[in-house]
């Protein structure tokens, strides 16, 4: 029995859900499993690679329509990025950062032009993109970014400097946020403007199979055309990292799950004072006390990926989905540490991977704090941000 034959969820789910997912879950099986605890251990991770194979199967700006992308559901591409996600979280970033943070972001708010100019190609995989919004001092404060962008004729010049920036050493192009005299602005910057400097952020202890950079900006000029003429304000942001959050609320299950499985036959075949450690009570309390998370946060995150395909998903929601779902997929993780002992930190097995992968999921895209605050908020009618 695995964790998610417990309750029969997949009858809850549709043929061609079922279907999306069995498709992910066997490009995985043949194209991450095998590769990713040596891409985790050297720190290096074939993305230009991964994109295109991800674009030819559709998986990039999937749940986007038009410009190449599948146009698929919320909740087929929760599925999606579930069965990326037990391969390893950092292959499921690349994903949500290329279609919920960059793609997104240019699909809603950018200009017919810009939409034609860069999203068919990176539906494809053949152009990578990234989302500037964190900085070096301004995690969760964006509202405090230093970055800088004013008018200079038709122009804009941008200066300031992004940090912990997914893809941004493979990437193309960046959707840099930026505050100019009116407000905050968006802008498509490809990252050869001259100006543009990326450094890729070495000695990670997390997402090693992922690729993270720091972007610099110098006097950056972009023409006026590099503008998102429908983002104003840090709402539009914001609207970007609630679209991406929702698939962190799938994606750390799948984390969770490849733990459990793991656990589940190791347990079965590691014998102890002459028995196996899945007959022991202690052992099974803590399967069956993890299992029941796991079922738990999968109806959480079926039920906001429903809301969002009836276009009724509210942001406070997705931030219960988000502190609840990583919350517990760590918790899982660490557990399952424990059930396989000192073989639980061995890279043989992928439970360490997961729980140090997770350990960032936990802090990126929102705080746990800070969801709570958001929740907090919608409870009680009062602002804690400030």
């Amino acid at each position: 029995m695995t964790p998610v034959d417990l309750l029969d969820l997949d009858s809850l789910l549709d043929d061609e859900e079922r279907q999306i997912r069995s498709v992910v879950r066997r490009l995985v099986d043949d194209r991450v499993r095998p590769h990713v605890a040596d891409w985790y251990e050297r720190g290096q991770v074939p993305a230009r690679e991964l994109a295109r194979e991800f674009g030819r199967l559709g998986l990039l700006g999937m749940h986007l329509t038009g410009y190449g992308c599948a146009g698929s559901t919320a909740v087929a591409y929760g599925l999606a990025c579930l069965e990326l996600e037990a391969g390893d979280s950092g292959v499921r970033s690349l994903v949500s950062v290329q279609g919920s943070l960059a793609m997104y972001a240019i699909w809603r708010y950018g200009s017919e032009e810009q939409k034609q100019r860069w999203l068919p190609a990176m539906a494809t995989g053949e152009a990578i993109g990234c989302f500037g919004l964190t900085e070096p001092d301004h995690g969760s404060d964006p509202a405090s970014m230093a970055t800088r962008a004013r008018r200079d004729g038709d122009d804009w010049l941008l200066h300031g400097g992004k940090m912990w920036i997914t893809n941004a050493p493979v990437a193309d192009v960046a959707v840099i946020w930026a505050r100019a005299e009116e407000g905050v602005h968006g802008f498509a910057v490809p990252l050869d403007t001259p100006g543009v400097s990326v450094r890729e952020i070495r000695r990670k202890m997390s997402l090693r199979a992922s690729l993270t950079g720091e972007i610099a900006l110098d006097d950056v000029r972009l023409p006026a055309d590099a503008l998102l003429p429908g983002a104003a304000g840090l709402k539009a942001p914001l609207s970007c990292l609630t679209e991406a959050r929702h698939g962190i609320v799938w994606g750390a299950l799948g984390a969770a799950r490849d733990c459990l499985e793991t656990t589940l036959a190791y347990a079965g075949t590691r014998t102890q004072f002459g028995r196996p450690l899945a007959g022991f009570q202690l052992t099974q309390a803590k399967l069956a006390d993890m299992a029941v998370e796991w079922q738990k946060g999968f109806l959480l995150a079926l039920h906001l990926g429903r809301l969002a395909d009836a276009g009724r998903l509210r942001p406070e929601q997705v931030s219960v989905g988000k502190l609840n779902n990583v919350r517990e997929a760590l918790a899982i993780a660490r557990q399952c540490r424990t059930i396989l002992g000192a073989n639980g930190v061995s890279g043989e097995y992928p439970i360490m991977r997961h729980a140090n992968n997770l350990e960032s999921v936990l802090t990126y895209e929102g705080t746990s704090e800070i969801h709570q605050l958001v929740i907090g908020q919608r409870l009680t009618g009062l602002s804690a941000f400030a």
